[in-house]
This record gives structure tokens, sequence and C-alpha cells, in this order.
């Protein structure tokens, strides 16, 4: 690649395939019994092209040619743009074809897919005229790098390092720790037993997956008479006497702290092209003298490798699943009147969620409760409970994949509705250690909070997993008996302190998504690491370029913050925050206009509107709170924004029960069921077609390059296992 313009190898993607390995591609090909699905195998259909990809693309389309020909416009005559135009259009409408072409979901797009994902965010926004704000981003951060980034890309390459990580934390390597490594398969006791030796330390601490798990130890231990803290990113819980456990999420554990002992669940986490930064941090930071980790057997060759790297010590205990785990030989058939008490059916679309709730109850007469993301912590403890609890009639729970990693449930059978979720590229089928670890919640002996021996007086039992139609249990029974490979390398995310020594070569007007990608892309990383996704930074990113401006030090802040750029409700109170920031102004809690807090002064109602409306407000509640810890002097209202998110909390808890009482509710919530249903279907059909017609996709123009010195051919490889390249950002 040229050396002018680099910023342009910012990003690639990576999106899992329609069938994750070989091994269930093979099955894929299987004939199914359902006749409803016999037509999902079939190739490019007609219906496809004209009800999805064609209308919706042709619209898009349309828009970015406008916004060009508004944009060129728009330009003074002395513009040095116009000199470059063709070379600038081409690049803009090659993006755009991206989608449109549709290429394999496991190629890694690079730069067109970053363009392309910023000018439909324009568009999805506010149509052509978002395109233009988009054109003009991206024609200003040209401007930028040819002016900034070119004459000083050797000490900006210096100063994003990324190829010794573990010399990050001295005072970790200035000691040789102890590391333990528990590995298992789900229900086989390794977290136990770290978590047994961690009870009988002076000091140490948990670090957990999610805050949900993270509660469940702080309350176990507490339960026992130890006293223990518990340390999320927007909750901070302290005991009477001094703490002898800290319980925290894992991005929140402290390398500053001395411990005897620590605990780090969930390991293989340490791969994830999203989250895998913290579990690094975490590993190769902590200051514990015996470091306890817990996880998956695929993780053993890469912490065998980091702990060489370290200096320290490793010790491997190896676990055998505490009870057995099969797939049936058979699926429901689609009938939910064979479901069984202790049953608990998974899907991944929270309408589907409460539509499925109500399926069953009329079909059973019986109570279900339910678990999904969106659900505040509380709740989701709260409607667990109501499940394991044998003398009730909650006899059944309906999920989402929140219960592969957080939970601990008593549940005898596990039943997946579906094995295909939206994912940020599109439809895709989750993958061999998703349906392994949700799968192997059936049959677990007790919840992680519970005290007492585990195994007494209990008989054994048999974890079952099961679809709830014939076509996806193929996929299931292959999946149980496949191990997946090993891990190979551990997330790292840039530091605060490289975006404050790039962004000193840049002007302060320089956009924030603009300093992400040009630290992403110019990272050297080390063979055994490699630089997460950046697409949530990014999506926060272009939502604080388009807000008012602050600081870089307080865009870091709101960079890292609990986010969701597809919640409107949440961006406007995001807007207000960033208003309180950008002005130094009072962040009152009932100064901010933004916060729906009449929502509290409705009854509490059933509808899933309503619902829906707490739901935004709580993760509002939830970033005021995570603000709260971190800009004190501006969001002071931290223990009223407390007992308001429990009011939230309160009534969240009251509409669910609700809906399960509402019998129109539930009749609309039936309705609503058949149509998701029959949308499945369709939408897997589109998955095949993209599938089959992605490998006629080809965007490559022979490497020519543009006159913006970029090659149009795309840089599209990841670095391969054991060289040193440029690392580039994920979207």
């Amino acid at each position: 690649m040229s050396s002018g313009w680099l910023w342009f190898a910012l990003a690639t993607t990576s999106t899992r395939q329609f069938t994750s390995t070989p091994l269930l591609k093979g099955s894929a090909t299987t004939k199914p019994k359902n006749p409803v699905i016999k037509r999902q195998s079939g190739s490019f259909t007609s219906r496809f092209g004209d009800v999805y990809r064609i209308p919706f693309n042709i619209k898009f389309d349309e828009a970015l040619e406008t916004a060009l020909k508004d944009f060129k416009n728009s330009l003074s005559p002395s513009d040095p743009l116009h000199e470059k135009w063709n070379s600038f259009h081409r690049r803009i409408t090659q993006a755009a074809r991206v989608k449109l072409i549709g290429l394999p979901q496991t190629a890694n797009f690079g730069t067109l897919v970053n363009i392309r994902t910023q000018l439909f965010d324009g568009f999805r926004r506010a149509g052509s005229k978002g395109i233009i704000e988009e054109l003009e981003l991206v024609y200003k951060d040209l401007r930028d790098h040819e002016l900034y980034g070119n004459p000083h890309a050797a000490e900006q390459q210096k100063a994003t390092d990324f190829r010794y990580p573990a010399e990050w934390y001295p005072f970790a390597r200035s000691r040789q720790r102890t590391i333990h490594l528990h590995v298992g398969p789900t229900n086989s006791g390794k977290t136990y037993r770290a978590l047994k030796r961690l009870e009988q330390a002076k000091s140490g601490f948990y670090a957990g997956p999610l805050r949900l798990l993270a509660q469940e130890v702080y309350s176990r231990f507490n339960a026992e008479g130890i006293p223990c803290n518990l340390v999320t990113g927007d909750e901070v819980r302290t005991s009477d006497t001094p703490p002898r456990i800290i319980s925290n999420t894992v991005e929140m554990v402290s390398i500053y702290k001395d411990y005897d002992v620590g605990v780090i669940d969930e390991i293989q986490m340490i791969a994830d092209q999203d989250r895998g930064w913290a579990w690094t941090r975490a590993f190769l930071g902590s200051r514990a003298k015996e470091l306890h980790v817990c996880g998956e057997e695929r993780a053993v060759p890469l912490i065998k490798e980091l702990a060489t790297l370290m200096g320290d010590n490793l010790e491997i205990h190896q676990y055998q699943r505490l009870n057995p785990l099969r797939a049936e030989t058979q699926s429901l058939n689609g009938d939910l009147r064979n479901l069984r008490k202790g049953d608990a059916i998974v899907t991944f679309s929270r309408i589907n969620i409460h539509a499925l709730k109500s399926a069953i109850e009329k079909s059973t007469g019986k109570r279900a409760a339910i678990v999904y993301g969106g659900l505040p912590a509380e709740i989701r403890t709260q409607q667990a409970n109501l499940f394991n609890d044998p003398d009730n009639d909650y006899d059944y729970l309906v999920a989402s994949d929140a219960i592969g990693m957080g939970l601990n449930l008593k549940c005898k059978r596990v039943i997946f509705q579906t094995l295909v979720k939206n994912v940020a590229g599109g439809l895709a089928r989750i993958s061999i250690p998703e349906i392994k670890q949700i799968g192997g919640r059936a049959g677990r002996y007790r919840a992680a909070n519970e005290t007492g021996k585990r195994g007494d007086n209990e008989e054994e039992n048999v974890g079952l997993v099961t679809s709830l139609e014939d076509v996806d249990l193929p996929f299931i029974q292959k999946a149980l008996e496949f191990n997946p490979p090993p891990l190979k390398a551990a997330g790292l995310i840039p530091t605060d302190a490289m975006f404050y020594r790039v962004a000193s070569y840049f002007p302060r007007d320089v956009s924030l998504r603009f300093l992400i990608n040009r630290v992403c892309s110019i990272s050297k990383v080390h063979p055994l690491f490699f630089m997460c996704r950046a697409r949530s930074q990014l999506e926060v990113a272009s939502f604080l370029d388009r807000c008012d401006r602050m600081s870089i030090d307080d865009q870091i802040v709101f960079m890292a913050s609990p986010m969701n750029d597809r919640d409107q409700a949440l961006k406007a109170c995001a807007r207000g925050y960033v208003r309180c920031v950008a002005n130094n102004s009072s962040g009152r809690l009932l100064d901010i206009q933004e916060l729906n807090l009449e929502i509290l002064e409705q009854p509490v109602s059933g509808r899933k509107e309503y619902l829906n409306e707490l739901e935004s407000l709580h993760k509002a509640l939830i970033l005021y709170l995570w603000l709260s810890y971190r800009m004190g002097g501006i969001f002071t209202d931290r223990t009223l924004a407390s007992h308001v998110k429990e009011m939230v909390e309160e009534r969240m808890m009251r509409a669910l029960t609700e809906f399960s009482a509402n019998a129109k509710l539930r009749k609309d919530a039936s309705r609503r069921r058949q149509i998701l249903l029959n949308k499945q279907g369709l939408d897997e059909e589109q998955l095949l077609a993209n599938t089959q017609f992605s490998r006629e996709a080809d965007l490559s123009v022979d490497g020519e390059a543009d006159s913006f010195g970029v090659p149009m051919e795309e840089d599209a490889a990841a670095p391969a296992d054991g060289d040193e390249k440029t690392a580039t950002a994920y979207i």
C-alpha cells in the first residue's frame, strides 16, 4: 500500500459465516424434514431480490447519487477536490456497492466497508442530507491526513507500538506469579473450585464477564459472612466492614492494588473480537500472587504462551462435566405443548422472547420467566430466581443467549427456537462455542450464589439439548460433539495515552472517528495479540462528532461509556449529558430534559411500548451513574439516579407480570409470533442466497491506484499468524 493516505487502510470487518465450521457445512446439506424449510435450501430467488435487497439498496443508491451531486456543487471553484473528483467519486460509489454485491461473511472488507457504514449511518439518520454530512467528514479527514498525517507517520507509529504489551504492567512483571488454569466444559466445577480458593484468601478479587455474574458472586460471599465489595462500571457497593474480596466486572479490575488471590472467569473471552482486551489487561496486569483463570480447554495453548512471555509459573487443572450432556434425538416438532417443567427455550430477539412467553403460557397454562440482555441485571436475577424456585408456577424460561454467560440456572433441558440471529453484518448462525456454552446450561446443579457442597443429596441428572424445529437439530447434535480449534491470540485496544499522543499531531477540531481509525491503522502488534474491533467506539465517536465539542480527554471518557448508538432515546439523553460537559453546566438529573422521567407517572402497563420506554430510561440512568463515577463534579445526583433506577426496575417487574396476566396482550403477541416465524423463514432464505451469491462477488480492480494514492484493490488480508504486521481496526 502507498505510504500516503494510510488512513484509508483503517478497518476490516468479520462476521460469522452461515455455518461456522466445515463439519456443520456438511450437515447443512442434509435434507430437512420440515417441509416449510425445504424452500430455504434453494438458490437465489427473485422474491429475495425483489423484497429485500433491491428496493433497499436502490433507495440508498439514489440518495447517494443525489448527495454526491449536491456535495460537488457546494464546493468552491478553487477547492482542490475538483482535481481529484473522479477518484473520490469512484471510491465512494465502490464503497456503496459492498452490501449490494454481498461479499462472503468471512472476508475482511477493509476500507470500503468503513466508508459504506459511515455513509449508510448518515442515510439512516437524515437521508440524502445525512450522506452529504458524512461526505464532508470523509473529505475533511482526507485533508487532515494529507496535511498532518504523512509528515509525522513515523513518529505516530512509534507512539502506537503494541509489540510489547506485557511490559505495560511493570509492577506485575516485577514478581513471579503462580497462575492456575482451570479448564473444562460447562458445569464441570472449575469456577466453583477457583471461588473456594478465593474464599480462603486474606485479600482477593473476582473478575466476571457480566455485571450479573459479579453480582451473584458478591451476594454469595456476603451470604457466607465474607465481606465483599461490588465494583462495576456504573455501581459500587461497599460492605460495612473492610472487604476481603472485590467482585468486579472484568473491565473494572484494579491493576494498581496487590492481592493474594485473583480469579478471572471465562478466560476464553480473551480472544473475543470486541471485549478480549479486558481479559488481556486483567491477565497481564493484575497484581495477584496467585491468579486463577477459568475457561474452556481451547484456551490452554494461548495461556501457556502468555505465561511464558510474562515469566510466570503455570499449573493446569482439567475438569470433566459433573453430569452428562447430550442432544436429544427429536425436536419439539414446533409444538409448545411438548415442553416440560424446567425447560429453557432460547431465541435471539426481544420481540420473539415476549411472543414465545405469551404462546407458552397460553399453550400450557403455566408461567414463563424471561431473561434477555435489555433487562436490568436486577430484573434478570429476579426472573431467574422465579424459574429456579420449584414451588411456584414459573415452570419455563424464555431467554436470549444472555443465559450462556452470567446466569446459572436449574434448567433440565435447553431448547433452541432458532440458531440464526442478527449480528452487525446481517444474519448469521451462532457459532459452535456459543451452542456448547448455551446448551451446557442444561442440567446444572445449583446457582453460583447458593451455598453448600455441590452434589449433596442430589440425584444424578442428565443435561438435554434440543430444538423447537427439526431443521436445527442436526446442527446442535454435531456441534455438541465438535471441539473448536485452540485460541491463537489475545485482544488489545489502544490506550488513552496513545490517543493523546496521536491527537497532538492534528488540529483540535479533528474528528474523534478519524483519530480512532488513525491509531488503529498504524499500530504494530505482537504475533500473540490482535487489535480488537473498534466498532462500538467508532459508533460512539460518530455520535460525539455531531454533538457539542468537548476536549479530547472528555471524548475518550464518553468513548468508553455504555452507550448504544441504536437506541434513539438513549442517544437523546447522551446528547444532553454531552451538552453538560461541553458547556461545563449543571448535570443535575432533573435539569436534563431529555430524560423521560414522565414515564414513571404513567400507570404500569404490559404494553411492549411501555416496557421499551422503561428499558431506554434504565439505560440512560446506567449511563448517568457511569459518568458520575468519572465526572462527579458535573453529574452530582448519583444517589437520586440510583433511587430512580430502582423505581424503573420495580415498574419493569410489574410490567412483565402484567404482560403474563393480560389475555389480550398474549393474543396480540401470539399473532406477532406467527408473523415473526414467517419472516424468519424468509430471512434464512436471504442468508442462504447471500452465501451462494457471495462467491460471485469481486470488487478488485487489479490494484489500480486512485489519485489519492490509495490502491483501489482492497487490502483485506488480516495479519497472518506469526507475522508482525500493521494492525487494522474492526468496525
